[in-house]
């Protein structure tokens, strides 16, 4: 479903470029749950940002179901992140004057597909009780727990079912019982919906359960 091929990354500062990513090869197929994990400054967010359409590369190609990303024009490549693709960060990117059901709708807003709003409205809703959060629907962020906001931002990524969706350390930020529950529910999620997860952690647990964990060191994967 998703290839790259000889992806590489170079930031170019003024004395001295900063080669991020050095030839990286890879194959995510439909269903897979993939765990990468490796040292702060391995280049493993920037290897995420790039799959899912957020950062041009250097050189290298990834192609979505046979399309190749950046050879598209923006508005193109921007289509298929609102339809093809989620993503989890760990610092939740909540709207802070929407209440948790409007930040779930908002990538269905965005989309402007032939849904109307009720039937959105539904849609996201019937997501929030997928994650346990149907009872605080009406709450803002600033009213809900830092798991909470993170489940209220998995239900905003699901909701134009997107077919692989991307975690920056989606636990990072939360106490390990949080962490724990958000890791059980992305496994649960792919287990029912039959989606891919690729997923940039330090969290042990998540590296034990996905079906291919995979490790990142000075730019390069490290099986």
């Amino acid at each position: 479903m998703l290839e790259a091929k000889d992806l590489h990354k170079i930031y170019k500062h003024a004395a001295n470029p900063l080669a991020v990513l050095k030839g990286i090869d890879l194959k995510i197929h439909e269903g897979d749950v993939w765990a990468i994990v490796g040292p702060s400054g391995a280049g493993k967010s920037t290897l995420l940002h790039i799959l899912g359409g957020l950062d041009k590369p250097t050189s290298g190609q990834v192609t979505l179901d046979g399309e190749d990303l950046y050879a598209l024009n923006d508005g193109r490549r921007a289509k298929i992140r609102n339809t093809k693709i989620g993503f989890i960060f760990q610092f939740y990117h909540l709207l802070p004057e929407f209440t948790a059901l409007e930040n779930v709708m908002v990538p269905g807003l965005v989309k402007g597909d032939s849904q109307n709003d009720e039937a959105l409205r539904a849609k996201a809703l019937d997501l929030l009780d997928q994650v346990g959060l149907v009872q605080r629907a009406m709450h803002k962020p600033n009213q809900l727990s830092g798991g909470e906001q993170q489940r209220v931002a998995i239900a905003r990524a699901l909701i134009n079912q997107p077919k692989i969706i991307f975690c920056d350390e989606p636990t990072g930020n939360l106490d390990s019982e949080s962490g724990q529950a958000i890791v059980k529910l992305l496994m649960e999620l792919n287990a029912k919906n039959k989606q891919t997860f690729v997923i940039v952690t330090h969290n042990d647990a998540i590296a034990k359960i996905a079906k291919r964990t995979i490790r990142m060191r000075d730019g390069r994967l490290v099986e």
